[in-house]
């Protein structure tokens, strides 16, 4: 017996003018915007420039975005591919489809491009932003509430998510909500990494290592809950195969990384230490001149206090005589 539900939009895209805003969009809008938002403030907090992380996010994202992509179309390439199917529409990001493993891998290139421009380490830089990514993965999760996609097994429980479109097979019905679950599963590991980077002092990547061990833990129970067809191995599905050696790998890193690299960088941005003082802040010379001054003015003053006792001195020794 069916006791509640959230119901689906009946559609994925709402219309002002002639000018058509996709839910998709703008939950992925949103998601790089906050991502930024808070990585700016974590690295002026490690001693970074303001405006640096939204520098190299004008590379990482765009690299993150075609990345995402590519992995969904290489790994479900029979919706493109296939006979009957129209390869046009693997260009349709709008309608949903981008994997985070992709988005990640070649955002990470294009981050990597960034740095490298602006002289500054990408381990540094993947630290402050990681919990902003966790994030915009919670918020982007709700790209596929419009789109009706990415939700589980058949389910009565009150928080199911009502499904009304019969398109690309779907059957109308009542599901578990994994892209609720990933959404909120995100939010966990954001505040998670925030907590531990605070407790433990992260550096050298390892903040964002937490990150990605944290997420995969949550999308394998989360992918084996999804009933979309997908390619399996082993009786699993593959992005449950990913999330395993990803989140081997992250793990992997962290041990490596503590052992060799101990601590946190002491300069994340060389630039920020190099930079001039404030305009109102005295400079290095004229404190220098200030100093001089002061140093010049008691020695003036320790010479004027010894002549009277040079005379006195001198008249005494006069009278001996």
């Amino acid at each position: 017996m069916e006791l509640a539900s959230f119901p689906s939009p009946s559609r994925g895209m709402v219309e002002i003018g002639p000018i058509p805003l996709r839910g998709y969009a703008l939950c992925i809008i949103a998601g790089v915007f906050l991502a930024v938002w808070l990585g700016n403030k974590r690295w002026i907090a490690r001693g970074g420039r303001s405006g640096t992380v939204a520098d190299i996010a004008v590379w990482a994202v765009p690299f993150g975005l075609v990345g995402g992509r590519l992995y969904h179309v290489v790994t479900d390439y029979q919706l493109y591919f296939s006979e009957g199917e129209d390869w046009v529409d693997a260009f349709k990001i709008w309608e949903g489809g981008l994997g985070i493993w992709g988005a990640i891998a070649l955002g990470g290139l294009g981050a990597w491009i960034g740095c490298r421009r602006r002289g500054i380490p990408l381990p540094a830089w993947a630290d402050a932003v990681a919990p902003g990514i966790a994030l915009a993965q919670a918020v982007g999760r709700w790209g596929n509430w419009f789109n009706q996609e990415l939700y589980g097994r058949a389910t009565d429980l009150p928080w199911a998510v009502e499904i009304t479109s019969s398109d690309d097979g779907r059957i109308p019905g009542t599901y578990h909500p994994t892209f609720l679950y990933e959404s909120l599963w995100c939010i966990g590991v954001a505040l998670l990494v925030i907590w531990a980077d605070r407790r433990f002092k992260l550096g050298h990547g390892r903040a964002f290592a937490l990150y990605v061990a944290a997420y995969c833990a949550g999308r394998f129970w989360i992918e084996y809950m999804r009933v979309d067809e997908a390619h399996e191995f082993l009786g699993l599905r593959l992005n449950n195969w990913t999330a395993i050696v990803v989140f081997l790998l992250a793990i992997l890193y962290m041990v490596l990384s503590a052992k060799k690299r101990p601590g946190r960088e002491e300069v994340v941005e060389p630039a920020a230490v190099t930079d001039g003082p404030a305009d109102d802040a005295p400079s290095d010379d004229a404190k220098a001149s200030a100093e001089e001054s002061e140093s010049s003015d008691s020695s003036d003053a320790d010479t004027s206090d010894a002549k009277p006792s040079l005379k006195k001195d001198e008249a005494e020794s006069a009278k001996k005589t």
